[in-house]
């Protein structure tokens, strides 16, 4: 892209300007957890927002392509746990493997959903609705118990992770 403004039709122009023009909007990260029915999962996902305060919703979009979104589609409980700036790596692992939970400190709640430990902020939820959204579909969370610390969120932008620097 230049310099100069660049308008085109979503539909017709190459995805990647799409997608590239997406990323100008500065992110949070999240991994979501769940059961799988073998054990636990995760995924990374940026397409994490808050819904409504009464009753506390929120919600997330799984990829429609992924390999682990059934297991998601058939979660009626799961987790959202928002990244620190220091754990990329966590990010990493649960972009690249569903079951990256090795190097992990984490237990399974009485749900059975599995709670990542030491995360910015941590959702617990119970699903209420699910919706088609194109290529990926709307998961909508009834937010049963938060867990929350101090801290810098994980930042991802133009396809880079980041951490929000206080203004001096």
């Amino acid at each position: 892209m230049t310099s100069q403004p660049y308008s085109f039709d979503p539909e017709t122009e190459d995805p990647r300007a799409f997608r590239s023009a997406l990323g100008k909007f500065m992110t949070g990260v999240t991994v979501i957890t769940c059961d799988s029915g073998t054990g636990p999962i995760g995924i990374t996902a940026n397409s994490f927002a808050s819904l409504s305060l009464d009753p506390p919703l929120v919600l997330w979009a799984p990829a429609k392509s992924s390999q682990r979104y059934p297991f998601y589609m058939a979660a009626e409980h799961f987790a959202i746990h928002v990244m620190g700036a220091e754990q990329a790596e966590i990010s990493n692992g649960f972009a690249r493997d569903g079951n990256a939970f090795d190097l992990l400190d984490w237990e399974i709640s009485g749900q059975g959903v599995p709670l990542i430990s030491g995360c910015l902020s941590r959702f617990e939820c119970t699903r209420t609705a699910r919706h088609d959204g194109g290529d990926h579909s709307i998961i909508i969370g009834r937010v049963t118990r938060v867990t929350t610390r101090p801290g810098k969120p994980l930042t991802f932008f133009a396809g880079k992770y980041g951490a929000i620097q206080k203004p001096s």
